[in-house]
């Protein structure tokens, strides 16, 4: 028996649980990465090595 396990995104900024893709995002060293509003990714793009710890 299998199960399916359904991924959750997190938004490392302000860790929302993102359940797909959001129209917010940056790639940063060859990773993309979410966010569940346009402030939030603002503020990971400012200082992003503080999120990505």
């Amino acid at each position: 028996m299998s199960k399916s396990v359904q991924s959750l995104l997190l938004d490392l900024v302000c860790g929302m649980e993102l359940p797909e893709k959001t129209k917010y995002e940056v790639e940063y060293k060859d990773k993309a990465y979410f966010f569940c509003s346009e402030s939030c990714k603002d503020r990971f793009d400012m200082n992003p090595e503080k999120y990505i710890k």
